[in-house]
């Protein structure tokens, strides 16, 4: 990161920067929220407090950790309001202790799995990250969360430790299992869809529906989300399937042309009664891949 040329940000500037950073930004949050689903949300809430915080003449000294400070923050109160995290770290002295920020710990990290950080506190998770995965030095971790250098220490020091110990236990995980409902619904839309039968996937969109195209567009309402069926119909490199990205059901996206048949996208569907009134379509989000546990639903 540069840490120390100033810049003047405009609207411009900052989306191209947004847009840059956008697949680190996510990597902090998914593994900050433990799914990279919430990790895209809290992403999306940084950009527009980003942006909101420009007016045209704004300099910053740090842009990237000014960034990543705000992310930190979106994810603080994600956290809080999902009411994840119920106990406090306690500040200790450590400033003597040294930082080995060793390879070892470094590949722990990036291995981790999303739930092994999610078992670790909001300021462990969040000083783990951003030093072992971003690969931020102290000073810049301090300058995103706001913490003093020793507090830092003493934070990614147990944070590691306790890493260490996930690392070393066997993972053990229940597989998700779908709703009869969700199911029957859920297959019902992936089949039509498949058979390109838009007309149909149509008559099951409510009225009022929302589409997200993520990184792309936003849709409201049936007559404007109904050009976006358009856009697969005119396409072949896409098959649906059922599945779980992170334990949320979701349809996967695949390629058929390609050998390894690597899930390449998903979509989140959300139902009110027998009418779809949510789409979420992650094809052109190919970060939040990086970090998802996704799994097929057979049959």
């Amino acid at each position: 990161m540069d840490a120390t040329i100033p810049r003047k940000l405009d609207r411009p500037a900052l989306e191209a920067m947004l847009s840059e950073l956008r697949p680190r930004l996510h990597r902090y949050c998914a593994r900050m929220a433990g799914s990279v689903i919430d990790g895209e949300d809290i992403v999306q809430d940084t950009l527009v407090k980003a942006l909101q915080a420009v007016d045209g003449s704004m300099t910053v000294e740090r842009p990237e950790q000014w960034l990543f400070r705000i992310a930190h923050n979106a994810a603080q109160d994600h956290l809080r309001r999902r009411h994840r995290e119920r106990s406090r770290i306690t500040e200790a002295d450590m400033t003597t202790i040294e930082d080995p920020s060793g390879s070892a710990d470094s590949r722990i990290a990036a291995a981790a799995g999303l739930r092994s950080f999610m078992q670790l506190s909001v300021a462990r998770r969040g000083a783990v990250i951003l030093v072992d995965v971003l690969g931020l030095s102290l000073h810049e971790t301090c300058e995103v969360t706001g913490a003093t250098l020793a507090a830092t220490k003493a934070t990614l020091h147990r944070g590691r430790a306790q890493l260490r110990l996930l690392a070393a236990e066997p993972e053990q995980v229940a597989a998700p299992r779908l709703d009869a409902d969700d199911e029957r619904r859920l297959r019902r839309y992936v089949d039509l869809f498949n058979a390109r039968d838009f007309d149909a996937v149509r008559a099951l969109i409510a009225e009022d529906i929302q589409l997200e195209v993520v990184n792309r567009l936003r849709l409201r309402g049936k007559a404007e989300v109904s050009t976006y069926f358009g856009n697969y119909d005119r396409v072949t490199d896409w098959a649906l399937s059922l599945g779980f990205v992170d334990g949320r059901p979701a349809i996967l996206i695949r390629n058929p042309g390609e050998p390894d048949g690597a899930v390449r996208g998903f979509m989140l569907v959300e139902w009110r009664d027998e009418q779809v009134v949510q789409i979420r379509d992650f094809r052109y989000a190919s970060w939040c891949l990086v970090d998802a546990e996704i799994s097929a639903v057979e049959g």
